[in-house]
């Protein structure tokens, strides 16, 4: 094995710190009443993710040198599809760059699929998490990360080091959809239409994820960088450090502007800022310098503090683990530094009008013939008494008082 793939497999390693981490802050942002419920489904949700993607999405994503797909036009070739054979087929499990390359995407399709699970928690059930992530890591994520990680986008000379758009981007416009079929929770909006507090359970679980999320985010980033962007062992140096700048600096602009917006600093929205700079740097990691990385995290932390307010109060989107804002606005932030930096602007906007114009309607449309054969809402009941007891028998906090008196609102 060469230096430059014992580094992306030592990465690659702390790829799973980063779904615990993310895992964590979901269930620290929704009620007690919910919190195994968000903890089991993480589980099911980085099981099914794991197996969706052994069966076909790695078929689908494929490795540089391996064989593809391709359409004819304009006299030229382009990718579009990897052409691997199903269940990891003919392709030798031994340190290859390609072999690694598949684990990392079994992880990263693990992580895409937790990232609408925070948006639906506390409502959303079991069953259609689970044929939601099986379409997810086993068709939509492996598709879009062959277009920008080997195929006509990556012709294009798109960046995208870390996964901001693959991975994070996609899992936010999912959320996105998600949202938009299930509602919002039972008592956010009054009769008025003016969203409710509905603040988390545990703080402490918020925060400690992000400090999960940030070793997790390293191994993501040098993994995907030496894999996809030629980056070499050295430079996970700078991805270390450029990483722990822009999470640094974002934490900071977030508890500066929602200082700014309320007179005192949020926790929540701070941590969500953190994790908005570990998405947004995941494009440029490889490339960015260290003060370009500050810049991109202090941006990110003003905006996705900002977005999460504007969101629920303008357009009536109940998104308890602020996933859109966090992963979908944060890593299209991400996708278009990236490109100021690499002098590759317009390819970066390509990237994002691919997002919008394909990822979002397709994963969508997906998610609504789910929820026509398997029901995705869970009934009044369920919300009301928690989806701990509802779908699972049995609470977290069986001590505590799990619900309080939002029901009685009409």
């Amino acid at each position: 094995m060469t230096p430059d793939s014992a580094a992306a497999l030592a990465g690659i390693l702390l790829v799973p710190f980063a779904a615990l981490g993310l895992a964590l802050m979901n269930c620290g942002l929704c009620r007690s009443r919910n919190a195994a419920h968000v903890m089991m489904t993480s589980i099911a949700v980085l099981a099914v993710a794991a197996i969706a993607y052994f069966v076909c999405g790695f078929s689908w994503q494929g490795y540089p040198g391996l064989p593809v797909y391709v359409l004819r036009t304009g006299g030229k070739e382009w990718d579009w599809i990897a052409a691997q054979p199903f269940f990891l087929r003919k392709l030798p499990l031994e340190g290859s760059a390609a072999s690694l390359a598949a684990v990392l995407g079994m992880f990263s399709a693990g992580i895409a699929a937790l990232i609408p699970l925070g948006s639906g928690s506390e409502r959303w059930r079991v069953r259609a998490i689970c044929a939601s992530t099986a379409i997810l890591a086993g068709f939509v994520f492996p598709l879009f990360a062959h277009w920008a990680q080997t195929g006509w986008l990556a012709q294009l000379g798109y960046v995208d080091a870390g996964g901001a758009s693959t991975i994070h981007a996609v899992g936010g416009l999912t959320a996105l959809g998600i949202i938009w079929i299930l509602g919002p929770r039972r008592g956010k909006y009054n009769s008025d239409g003016m969203p409710l507090a509905m603040p988390g359970h545990h703080g402490v679980y918020v925060l400690g994820g992000c400090m999960l999320a940030w070793i997790g985010w390293i191994g993501l980033n040098s993994a995907g960088a030496i894999l996809f962007s030629a980056a070499h062992a050295g430079t996970v140096v700078r991805i270390a450090i450029d990483t722990t700048l822009a999470a640094s600096a974002a934490a900071l602009g977030a508890a500066l502007t929602t200082r700014a917006r309320f007179g005192k600093p949020d926790f929540s929205l701070s941590a969500n800022g953190w994790t908005g700079g570990l998405v947004a740097i995941s494009a440029g990691c490889a490339a960015v310098p260290p003060a370009g990385a500050v810049l991109i995290g202090l941006v990110a932390g003003a905006v996705v503090p900002l977005a999460i307010e504007q969101f629920e109060l303008r357009l009536s989107l109940d998104d308890p683990g602020g996933a859109v804002s966090v992963h979908a606005i944060g890593g299209i932030w991400g996708i278009l530094a990236a490109g100021m930096f690499a002098g590759q602007g317009v390819v970066q906007l390509i990237g994002v009008a691919t997002l919008f114009g394909f990822v979002l309607p397709v994963t969508y449309g997906l998610n609504v013939l789910i929820n026509r054969a398997v029901p995705m809402r869970a009934s009044a009941e369920g919300e009301r008494h928690g989806l701990d007891l509802h779908e699972l028998g049995a609470g977290a906090y069986p001590e505590f008082l799990t619900h309080t008196e939002e029901f009685l609102q009409r």
